[in-house]
């Protein structure tokens, strides 16, 4: 596999770098001009940089987890206004109301007002995405430019008397333009709409507005018409063009750098004052602050150890490949979904199945994908799955395919979930469970597992007429669409038939049907023309089919799921030793073998390596050996020299040239693909890319 380099969080160091440079002028003991570049100009990047990189996550989570970042924000403030009480009682406290307009509005020190602008700034970006992304935008960046006559292009501003007055206004609550309103919205924004451009476009754009900024800010600065130096005119296309080039480099995460990077920007300003108070008692002021770029060095070196000692100390939590985990391409799964939709009549929606964690990949990330990608009706077996989603902040249609006892009615109008109704009897219940209940009617066409006789057109028409049912949807299972064998076609044309036929003597009688349909993943491959307002996708949606048998129609879909697990360790049998229970393998020639962190316990099959199963380790197969523990698998890497402890195992998906299909490891245990990715532990993480 290539390696994966973690280029956002990367970046998250070197602008906290940058913001260090801001309050120690590294160059200006050498060159004023220079100094004033690198810090009044370039660094100008960072702030803005980790505004848009909390956009762009808050977006990917539809803007679902910002209540947690808020009080997660909070907290940090609050640690910070603790830290620096120190600080501020020895500069003295200042009157009442000045404290308090500092606390909301500028930080109780002068890097402090990062936080309560970036919580107004969540606020109102919030506020704006509701009205659509192009319309937040066009305010937002109206709202920067109002900010950037009151910053870097003040002395232009205030030539005009009425501005002049608006301005002076700002000021009485703000110190600085760069808050909340004017200056934090356009950039959260920007990583929210994250542009994609392309790589030689993004590179020259990036150029080009560097050199457009500098030549401003020099300008400006020879006018004498700064106010401030946070906000130029070429700042956010130079952001945008900066992010799309490190999102496009970016490939997995390094938590630990996100935490090291914001206590270096939270404790270096009390490090600058430990460095000068050090060097005054020292008597080494004209090495580490008079001359600046030492001072500079110290300041960030020691505010590194710091953040290091501080990360160490705190809580952490293991990373989520450390053992073995699910991998998501939740790119693959909105192509899919494109991809369905497309391949579906004109006025059939693509209701997603995510029921059973949705196969195995994760419900809830799964759900949030596909309602970013426009999908929004969803289908679970359970009550319980149903308001897992709703709890995650999934939206639009939610059915339950399964039996909710009708003492849970209460729960399925709180949460407004739509329930089916199995058969004729918790049609009934559900009527005189006390309150109006939203059902699809499930019929039962020919698989005679739930759903009422679609020739018992009188229970039909009863539960029309009960009070409390409010049928928003019809729908029956094709219980052999996935055979293109005569006699399986032949009962699958047969029940279509009768469900249409019920369909139409309910439309005929007065009984609006609702929402009709009837295919699921195999409906749409090999029975795509039925016009129907739903159709129902599940394990096609990931990419993946039940079984290797031929289909009518073959779409583009990618796998999305895969499974991998790490080595442990690597030891060499020689000849004639056993590996692992049962002494189930015996070496016949010198043998490396590797022990790999997964096992039944995770969801694979016992007895996967007797049936021929293999797994990728730095893309070439080496087949599984022993007997498959709760926790731990072996291979045979023989094959593979270089192979040692920390290497990845895949089990599922591609490593280099070489890819292992679900279809292909359920087959050789006797299985489907969704039993396979169904059974898949709640032990496995997941990671998404």
């Amino acid at each position: 596999m290539n390696r994966r380099y973690p280029v956002l969080d990367s970046f998250r160091l070197a602008a906290a770098a940058l913001v260090v440079a801001i309050h120690t002028s590294p160059l200006s003991s050498f060159c004023m001009p220079c100094d004033f570049w690198l810090t009044r100009i370039l660094a100008r990047t960072a702030v803005p940089f980790f505004l848009m990189v909390s956009g762009h996550f808050l977006a990917e989570k539809e803007w679902l987890n910002t209540l947690r970042y808020l009080k997660k924000t909070l907290l940090l403030y609050a640690a910070s206004i603790l830290l620096y009480l120190p600080v501020n009682l020895y500069q003295g406290i200042r009157a009442w109301p000045d404290w308090l307009r500092r606390l909301l509005a500028d930080g109780t020190l002068y890097h402090l007002w990062y936080f309560p602008a970036l919580i107004l700034g969540v606020l109102l970006t919030r506020a704006l995405t509701r009205f659509g992304l192009p319309a937040a935008l066009i305010t937002a960046g109206m709202l920067y430019l109002i900010g950037l006559s009151g910053d870097s292009w003040y002395g232009f501003a205030t030539r005009i008397p009425l501005l002049d007055t608006f301005y002076h206004a700002v000021f009485s609550i703000w110190s600085y333009t760069r808050n909340g309103l004017f200056y934090v919205p356009i950039f959260l924004l920007l990583g929210a709409a994250c542009f994609r451009l392309p790589h030689k476009t993004a590179a020259a754009g990036a150029l080009l507005a560097l050199l457009a900024m500098s030549a401003e800010g020099f300008w400006l600065q020879a006018q004498g018409v700064q106010r401030h130096d946070s906000m130029y005119l070429f700042l956010p296309p130079l952001m945008i063009c900066l992010f799309s080039l490190l999102i496009e480099a970016n490939h997995g995460e390094r938590r630990q750098f996100r935490s090291l990077a914001l206590l270096i920007y939270v404790i270096h300003p009390l490090i600058i004052l430990l460095v000068r108070g050090a060097a005054k008692r020292t008597g080494l002021e004209a090495l580490f602050v008079e001359n600046s770029l030492l001072h500079f060095a110290a300041v960030l070196s020691v505010s590194g150890a710091c953040a290091c000692i501080l990360h160490f100390l705190f809580p952490q939590k293991p990373r989520a490949d450390a053992r073995a985990w699910r991998e998501l391409d939740l790119s693959a799964l909105c192509h899919n979904a494109h991809t369905l939709q497309q391949s579906l009549p004109a006025g059939c929606e693509l209701m997603g199945v995510v029921k059973a964690d949705a196969y195995g990949h994760g419900a809830i990330p799964v759900a949030r994908a596909l309602q970013r990608a426009g999908v929004h009706a969803f289908a679970v077996a359970c009550l319980t799955e149903g308001i897992t989603l709703r709890r995650a902040g999934i939206r639009g249609e939610i059915l339950i395919l399964g039996y909710t006892p009708p003492s849970e009615a209460t729960l399925l109008r709180r949460w407004q979930l739509t329930q089916m109704v199995v058969d004729a009897a918790h049609g009934d219940a559900l009527a005189t469970a006390g309150g109006p209940v939203r059902i699809h009617l499930g019929l039962d066409t020919g698989m005679h597992r739930l759903g009422i006789p679609a020739n018992d057109l009188e229970t039909i028409a009863a539960l029309y007429h009960r009070r409390n049912l409010h049928i928003k949807g019809v729908f029956s299972h094709l219980c052999v669409a996935d055979s293109l064998a005569d006699p399986d076609v032949a009962y699958t044309q047969a029940q279509l038939s009768r469900f249409y036929q019920t369909v139409s003597w309910m439309q005929s009688h007065g009984y609006p049907p609702g929402k009709v349909h009837i295919q699921a993943s195999y409906g749409v491959l090999n029975f795509p023309e039925q016009a129907c307002d739903y159709a129902r996708v599940g394990i096609a949606l990931y990419g993946v089919r039940s079984n290797a048998s031929p289909v009518r129609r073959p779409l583009d879909l990618h796998p999305v799921l895969s499974l991998r697990a790490r080595v442990t360790s690597v030891r060499t049998l020689a000849i004639g030793e056993f590996a692992g229970y049962d002494r189930a393998f015996q070496a016949e020639r010198i043998t490396r073998i590797a022990a790999i962190s997964i096992g039944y316990a995770d969801g694979l099959p016992r007895h996967l390596p007797q049936q021929g199963g293999c797994i990728l380790i730095r893309g070439q197969k080496c087949a599984l050996i022993g007997r498959l523990c709760m926790d731990q698998a072996l291979a045979d890497v023989t094959g593979v020299p270089g192979a040692t402890a920390g290497d990845i195992a895949t089990f599922i998906g591609s490593d280099g040239a070489e890819i292992l299909r679900a279809e292909t490891v359920a087959a050789q245990c006797g299985t489907i693909s969704n039993e396979l990715l169904a059974r898949l532990g709640a032990r496995l993480p997941t990671v998404t890319r």
